[in-house]
């Protein structure tokens, strides 16, 4: 049983973003917890992956936030203050938390959209685009995003969970009963149906601020594949984006993140200097 504590604190971004909107990530203190004791998570935002902010945490926009663990759900919405939440874990095993924001919006001109679609291998939106006498574009956004931590034991599914989210990442495997060199696979859904040739990126932040980036495609059943090929915090990033049928926007966009905690030798550092981060709060 893992009982490091493994305080971190990340954000990631991909190139994409550096040319729009910030993006909002959720993250734990600390992926390896004990039964009764607290679970800290933040609401963070950022362009770049080296820098980032806390992001105010508002119930009014916030659509779900639920803790699953075993077969309860809890609903979170009313217990997060700010950007910090302060839940005591009532059990052991696997939880996975989960947040839907509500739908957000940028606008960017032709070019810096053009370069924000290419980043990102939007290829069929791209040739729209390219296609258009269109100056300025609108793109209205949802943003999901899952974190799975250890309670005690790495027990339970909870890990593979679908939870019916209209874009989704889900994984095949438990992360945290898996040695290192183990291969990962997930699984990419739009609307209850397999993605293929999703772009999926990778990140992979270690010890000391390192930063290892993967760029993962779904094949024709929405799978991707990874190893655990290093101690870390990994995230999983993808976005779907399609021409919008409201007319407040030209593209509507649904982002979805992973992330979890991977230790072979349960003697990861427990603070977030050690991960590059300093003290952000």
């Amino acid at each position: 049983m893992k009982n490091v504590r493994l305080f971190v604190l990340i954000l990631f971004v991909l190139p994409a973003f550096k040319t729009s909107a910030q993006s909002y990530f959720l993250l734990p203190e600390n992926f390896y917890l004990q039964k009764d004791s607290i679970l800290n998570l933040h609401l963070l935002q950022s362009t770049d992956f080296s820098k980032e902010t806390g992001a105010p945490y508002q119930s009014v926009k916030t659509q779900k936030f639920a803790f699953y663990q075993g077969n309860k759900t809890t609903d979170l919405t009313g217990k997060a203050q700010d950007s910090i939440l302060n839940y005591k874990t009532p059990e052991e095993g696997l939880a996975l938390i989960d947040i839907v924001s509500e739908t957000g919006s940028n606008e960017m001109s032709r070019n810096k959209f053009l370069r924000y679609l290419n980043d990102d291998a939007q290829d069929k939106v791209t040739e729209k685009v390219k296609n258009s006498n269109q100056l300025y574009f609108k793109e209205k956004y949802t943003i999901y995003m899952k974190s799975l931590i250890e309670v005690g034991k790495p027990t339970g599914k909870i890990f593979n969970k679908e939870i019916g989210e209209q874009y989704e990442i889900i994984l095949q495997q438990n992360p945290y009963k898996m040695n290192y060199g183990d291969d990962v696979s997930a699984i990419v859904k739009f609307k209850g149906q397999p993605v293929t040739d999703a772009t999926v990126m990778l990140y992979v932040k270690t010890v000391g601020g390192s930063i290892f980036p993967q760029k993962l495609v779904t094949d024709a059943g929405g799978n991707i594949y990874f190893k655990l090929s290093r101690e870390g915090i990994y995230i999983l990033y993808s976005k779907h984006l399609e021409a919008s049928t409201d007319k407040t926007a030209d593209f509507e966009s649904w982002r979805s993140t992973y992330t979890f905690a991977f230790s072979s030798n349960n003697d990861l550092p427990n603070s977030y200097k050690e991960f590059g981060f300093g003290d952000v709060h």
